[in-house]
């Protein structure tokens, strides 16, 4: 385990004592609530992980490194990005899946666009944003939210 996990779980579990020492029942029921989220979660999470052995058992890595590593250059990004964009999966789930393709040869910058776009737009939740916001504005909030993703992307990948 790394000192940054590490660091995290000593600062949740201590939350968690002052939270207990605050107010018992609150914080019973805090945990309770995130049991039952986690228990929703869990299918997701099975499909997730069947998803990646797939994608790694079926798909080479040179194939990964071909579509989005380095030398696919902003097509591999922009691929990965609607990829990121069209798929509906909690962000906290895409992080395996995200350390997977970086491991097989996608770049920094792909995955960065993977996980941002992923976060970012909601092409699933696009009719009730339309119906929510009207057309024009739900439209326009996920173009820019696309275009912003990429460049927070490509800054990534000059970062590391």
């Amino acid at each position: 385990m790394n000192v940054t996990a590490i660091i995290i779980n000593c600062i949740a579990v201590a939350a968690l004592i002052l939270a207990f020492i605050k107010d018992k029942d609150k914080t019973a029921q805090s945990l309770k609530m995130a049991l039952k989220s986690f228990i929703k979660m869990l299918p997701m999470v099975f499909i997730i992980i069947i998803t990646i052995g797939l994608l790694l058992g079926f798909v080479p890595p040179d194939q990964i490194s071909r579509f989005v590593g380095e030398q696919a250059g902003v097509g591999g990004v922009l691929l990965v990005g609607a990829v990121g964009a069209i798929m509906h999966v909690p962000s906290l789930l895409s992080f395996p899946l995200a350390a997977s393709i970086l491991e097989n040869g996608a770049s920094v910058t792909a995955v960065a666009a993977f996980i941002t776009t992923l976060t970012m737009i909601g092409m699933i939740t696009l009719p009730l944003e339309i119906k929510i916001l009207g057309k024009k504005m739900a439209l326009l909030r996920n173009g820019i939210s696309f275009a912003i993703a990429i460049l927070i992307a490509f800054i990534m990948g000059v970062i590391l």
